[in-house]
């Protein structure tokens, strides 16, 4: 064996021997920091639990009302019944001394919708949470999500629209 593969063999080694030296050193610094790690980890949960515990004990302030989120009273109201193309059907509940508000029955669920002003005088209510738009003309009325960009019901008419209307004009051929 040459002198100059002997050299190379051994400063290969040193050079192994310092990175496993090295490696060992930083394995035994991160150990104590690890150590302190762990005894955070199992402080920490028995902190969770005096929070748990404070909240626990605090009084639980009653929610306020949301109007447009809860399901409005119906009791002393008059209900107007629509029936819709493709078989819906929506209720409409009114207040007498409250025209601002209405109750709207869609699907098995009350929404409560407030009046908002047009300029054409078509009755607009709306329930921004939901995103109902309950709009009524004389003629028909419609029930629409704003939020997903349809018509749920189109066509709705109550019992006085759906009457026939009628004319006073006499048939020309009966004037004689």
């Amino acid at each position: 064996m040459s002198i100059s593969k002997l050299f190379m063999a051994c400063s290969l080694a040193l050079t192994a021997l310092t990175v496993s030296a090295g490696a060992h050193a930083a394995t035994e610094s991160t150990t104590p920091a690890k150590k302190a790690v762990k005894k955070e980890a199992v402080k920490q949960p028995a902190a969770k639990r005096s929070k748990q515990t404070a909240k626990a004990a605090k009084p639980v302030e009653p929610k306020a009302p949301d109007e447009e989120a809860d399901e409005p009273a119906v009791t002393d109201t008059a209900a107007t019944d629509f029936d819709c193309e493709l078989g819906n059907k929506v209720t409409i509940y009114q207040n007498a001394g409250d025209d601002s508000h209405i109750a709207l029955r869609w699907k098995k669920r009350l929404h409560r919708l407030t009046r908002v002003g047009t300029s054409t005088g078509a009755q607009r209510f709306e329930n921004k949470l939901y995103g109902l738009i309950w709009i009524g003309i004389p003629a028909k009325s419609m029930l629409l999500d704003s939020k997903q960009n349809r018509q749920l019901a189109n066509e709705c008419r109550n019992a006085e629209q759906l009457k026939p209307v009628a004319t006073n004009e006499t048939p020309a051929n009966t004037l004689q």
